[in-house]
């Protein structure tokens, strides 16, 4: 992954990244010049190279995260859900604060501390908190299929705060998944919204803000500082919540706990944030935000691989639905 601009500008080279185009078209052609001894040389990258490899990154962040409601759920088997959650962000804080460390890297500008705030309070503690405690009483599949509202709800909120504008083209596909992915949940719920559903739809707005801040920030500085600074930022809270909660929760550590909670801290929390939102600062938030689509429909199939639950009758035609909405999303701009 291309996120330590940092260190190559120390090098002696001048590189002009996709950070600096973000705000115009991700696939315009970029150079770069080599200022080092020697002949200086001029290498220019063929348009659509940035918006693929923002694509890949992006899309592998959608994989880290497909799995954090089956290792939510394998962790909830030996603690409980503030446990879980405060223990994830503690831990994920280590490699996180290693690399800032290693890296020298210089606290952010005053003015990015808010934003930095908000992906602290959206995807290291609101997010995780509120699905895992719904994960108390819903199915992993249920969950997926109502967190399949993150593109619409991190899209809207990307409007919002940035004042993007995507085509309607672009909604229109986003209504239609958001529609499906609603009636999927429905059928599931027996029609009648539950204490678990008002908190996964919480936990979309927090999120939503959360990512919308990530994106933004990590066209100033590399996606691993964006969520490495939020992991440092909430580590007094983390560590003051994982006291509490490891002294007043039942503790019975199992290998798929153990496994669980060291996916949810290294895969979800900081591997799979690095990865998305490096891609974001690419291809754009609201382009990104609809390769989520593709997330409960992993999630649904890493259900029924790990955790043996029965596969919804709905979910295939579901999938080809939501597959046509993100091939739809994804030949429109922003």
């Amino acid at each position: 992954m291309k996120d330590n601009d940092s260190a190559i500008a120390t090098a002696g080279i001048a590189v002009s990244t996709p950070d600096a185009h973000a705000a115009g078209d991700p696939g315009t052609a970029k150079t770069a010049t080599a200022k080092g001894p020697g002949t200086p040389k001029a290498v220019t990258t063929a348009p659509g190279t940035h918006v693929g490899r923002g694509m890949l990154l992006a899309a592998l962040g959608v994989a880290a995260f497909s799995l954090t409601f089956p290792a939510t759920a394998w962790g909830l088997e030996g603690m409980g859900p503030w446990t879980v959650v405060m223990l994830r962000s503690v831990l994920a804080t280590v490699p996180a604060g290693a690399a800032l460390l290693a890296m020298r890297v210089r606290p952010p500008e005053r003015r990015h501390w808010a934003g930095i705030a908000v992906v602290a309070g959206g995807v290291v503690l609101g997010f995780p908190l509120l699905t895992t405690l719904a994960l108390e009483t819903s199915t992993t599949s249920h969950a997926a299929v109502v967190v399949g509202l993150l593109p619409l709800t991190t899209a809207a909120c990307s409007a919002v705060r940035t004042g993007a504008r995507p085509s309607r083209t672009f909604w229109i596909a986003s209504l239609v998944g958001a529609v499906v992915v609603i009636g999927f949940a429905v059928q599931q719920s027996g029609g009648v919204p539950n204490r678990s559903d008002l908190l996964l739809f919480a936990a979309l707005l927090v999120c939503a803000a959360g990512y919308t801040e990530g994106g933004r920030l990590a066209r100033h500085m590399p996606g691993w500082q964006v969520i490495g600074w939020a992991l440092v930022l909430a580590l007094p809270v983390t560590v003051a919540g994982a006291a509490l909660a490891l002294s007043a929760e039942p503790l019975e550590l199992t290998a798929r706990s153990v496994a669980g909670v060291l996916w949810l801290a290294v895969g979800s929390q900081f591997l799979g944030m690095v990865a998305w939102y490096r891609g974001m600062a690419v291809i754009g938030i609201s382009r990104a935000s609809q390769l989520q689509l593709a997330q409960p429909l992993l999630t649904l199939l890493w259900s029924v691989l790990l955790l043996g639950e029965r596969l919804p009758p709905a979910a295939p035609a579901a999938a080809l639905a939501v597959l046509v909405c993100i091939a739809v999303t994804q030949r429109t701009r922003g």
